[in-house]
């Protein structure tokens, strides 16, 4: 083993040895959505040690993003996330690869080992659910962050199991996947907190993707804390590196 002094994974491989640790070099996970959620998923895999990853998120760094997600400051607003990302990522690893993506995810390929849905638009969510369960990508999508305020109130799941299925953003998504014949074989992190939000507030959004199309949706504003969001995407992390040590250890 290395000196704990010099390697950065050295305290990673005394939990799970140097084998593994090697062995997720050659991981590929796809994190869409660099919020709350999936900024904290990407920097955990990145600090577990996984050497490649693909980041997707078409948006940047605004003042309301401060008080909740890792990449979020005075001096980044008005940054693209996926910029600030690749260049936080470097910094803890230079080896590691990035395929960055600075686009709204329409319903396009998906080539990676395992894939981290924090995406928080019900159309482009639903897409790539479904994507990746007709092409065979492990997926573990985020459905309990906003609207909350207590991380000890999440669980993991299969997608037929969530208990919560009366919060119109979950339900939505179950009715939508159920129309396309997909009920289970999704992972998902889901809360049992009541969503709780003092005041809707809710905008039509209109952009452009890379491709030229033009995408108007409805975006509404939930509450967050700086609590949920963060340990969502830390458990979303924690579980893909557990669903790749079980694969090591089975061979």
């Amino acid at each position: 083993m290395a000196n704990p002094a010099n390697d950065i994974f050295s305290r990673n491989e005394l939990y799970w040895g140097a084998e593994f640790q090697n062995a997720l070099k050659s991981k590929h996970v796809a994190v869409f959505g660099l919020g709350g959620v999936g900024g904290y998923c990407a920097e955990c895999l990145t600090r577990a040690g996984v050497g490649e990853l693909t980041l997707v998120d078409f948006d940047e760094v605004s003042q309301s993003n401060i008080n909740r997600q890792i990449i979020a400051l005075h001096s980044t607003a008005g940054q693209k996330k996926t910029n600030l990302f690749e260049k936080r990522l470097k910094d803890i690893n230079p080896e590691i690869k990035l395929n960055i993506i600075d686009d709204f995810y329409t319903d396009e390929a998906i080539k990676a080992d395992y894939a981290a849905d924090a995406i928080d638009t019900m159309r482009s969510k639903i897409s790539l659910l479904e994507n990746c369960v007709k092409n065979k990508i492990p997926v573990i999508s985020s459905m309990g962050a906003g609207n909350r305020m207590d991380p000890t109130k999440l669980y993991i799941c299969d997608i037929k199991d969530v208990k919560e299925k009366n919060a119109p953003f979950i339900s939505n998504i179950i009715y939508q996947l159920k129309k396309r014949g997909i009920e289970s074989g999704i992972t998902v992190v889901a809360s049992h907190e009541k969503p709780f939000c003092i005041e809707k507030i809710s905008q039509t959004e209109l952009l452009t993707t890379n491709k030229g199309e033009k995408i108007e949706f409805s975006k509404i504003t939930p509450s967050s804390t700086p609590f949920v969001s963060s340990a969502a995407g830390i458990f979303m992390a924690s579980y893909i590196i557990q669903e790749f040590k079980k694969e090591h250890e089975n061979g």
